[in-house]
């Protein structure tokens, strides 16, 4: 009975693990949308762009809250031998406290436009990031959609190819046809095989690449071709160039750092220029450290409030360190220019690639459509014996070639049109 309940017990453990394990291996349909979301929680540079600018926002705060008093709390306890000395530079006190913050200081003003603006530029840095990772999931997942699409129609080129292979080695063994006919059957069957093995490394890359954007296993990711949404037509009269540079966060990140290193230079020069700060302390003294035996009104309760006024006039190294900030901001400015060449020589690369793409297209499309025209006719002629079986098996191959060719064109524009609606921020 025991032995019974065993074998039970056990063949119920290897049934409850299939039914868990066995769901978790099968492909599971995803959307590109739901592809796009997943790809920006998980991107990884995404979140080191969102942590920059985080730190950026920290640093300006930073910088403004140097007008807000800082007040410091704390205690200079100690023994007196005659004159009463200083710990650390202030009196000896029960307690003590200091408050600083500036009031009139030309150079911080400047120096926290500079922070501010930088915030800025680094989130247009992670825009810039967040466009980045969706043209890339979606160009991947375009690409995965087109080669599953592809492998069923190369599944159903080797079935006919291993098919006319037959028919040729029979043919050949009854004397009909020669060796060379069974070579070019075979080559075609190779051909196939390697085109298959050709879609299937794609399938495997592209899928591990989706795995690592997005955090579903390679193993369970299938595409639906139908959530991939059709994509605008692109007018080459449109001045597609300009809109980009009016909207392309790289183009604005680069304009803002620019902006940014002109107020950091300018606060540099500014920084020999006066300076009010104020300034305020207050201290509890004790009477064990001989105060009131060196002064005679002497008050346990003593505080101070004022301004510290600053006057550099001669400070040789801040000449150097201005100079230093304009060559950078000239840097700046610079690369500034060279980002908006680069997206307006860039933009204006990718509209007319559309245009050239857009015709090699329709190309590819008519000479598919003659080529299984011709397999067609091939068919009908060998039915009615004007044609061989070798001119059918040649109009074949040649629709297949078209067909693969047509496949490629097709994702080359649509690469060229993603590409393109990100340098517009559409």
């Amino acid at each position: 009975m025991k032995l019974v309940s065993y074998y039970i017990s056990r063949h119920l453990s290897r049934l409850l693990f299939l039914l868990v394990a066995v769901p978790m291996l099968v492909a599971e349909p995803l959307p590109l949308q739901r592809a796009v979301q997943l790809a920006l929680s998980h991107s990884t540079a995404s979140g080191a762009a969102s942590a920059d600018e985080q730190r950026a926002f920290a640093s300006y705060h930073e910088a403004r809250n140097q007008y807000l008093p800082q007040v410091i709390l704390g205690s200079g306890l100690g023994a007196s031998w005659g004159f009463p000395l200083s710990l650390e530079g202030s009196a000896p006190s029960i307690i003590n406290v200091n408050a600083q913050s500036a009031l009139i200081n030309p150079a911080l003003r400047d120096f926290v436009r500079a922070a501010k603006t930088e915030w800025k530029s680094s989130g247009m840095q992670t825009k810039d990031q967040r466009n980045q990772v969706i043209q890339d999931t979606v160009l991947s997942y375009a690409e995965l959609s087109k080669w599953e699409t592809l492998q069923s129609h190369l599944h159903e080129e080797q079935a006919a190819a291993l098919k006319m292979e037959q028919v040729v080695n029979e043919r050949v063994q009854e004397g009909i046809d020669s060796s060379l006919a069974r070579n070019k059957a075979r080559l075609s069957t190779a051909r196939v095989r390697m085109r298959m093995a050709e879609a299937q490394g794609a399938v495997d890359v592209l899928r591990n690449r989706l795995s690592q954007m997005t955090g579903i296993p390679a193993s369970s990711i299938e595409t639906i071709p139908g959530s991939i949404p059709p994509l605008p037509e692109v007018k080459q009269e449109d001045n597609l160039a300009g809109q980009a540079l009016e909207v392309s966060p790289s183009v604005k990140a680069a304009e803002h750092h620019a902006t940014a290193q002109s107020f950091r230079a300018r606060g540099e020069h500014r920084a020999m220029w006066p300076a009010v700060d104020f300034a305020g302390q207050y201290a509890l003294l004790s009477r064990y450290n001989n105060y009131d035996q060196f002064y005679k009104s002497f008050d346990r309760h003593n505080a101070t409030l004022g301004v510290a006024i600053r006057f550099p006039f001669l400070s040789p190294s801040q000449h150097a360190h201005a100079a230093a900030a304009d060559a950078e901001a000239l840097r700046a400015k610079k690369d500034a220019e060279a980002a908006k060449n680069r997206v307006s020589e860039e933009t204006l690369k990718l509209q007319r690639a559309v245009e050239q793409l857009g015709a090699a297209h329709e190309v590819a499309d008519l000479e598919y459509q003659v080529a299984q025209s011709n397999l067609e006719a091939s068919q009908v002629r060998m039915d009615a014996g004007t044609a061989t079986l070798h001119d059918v098996e040649d109009a074949r191959m040649q629709a297949n070639e078209r067909y693969n060719a047509l496949q490629d064109t097709s994702f080359e524009l649509q690469k060229a049109r993603i590409t393109l609606l990100r340098a517009t921020d559409e």
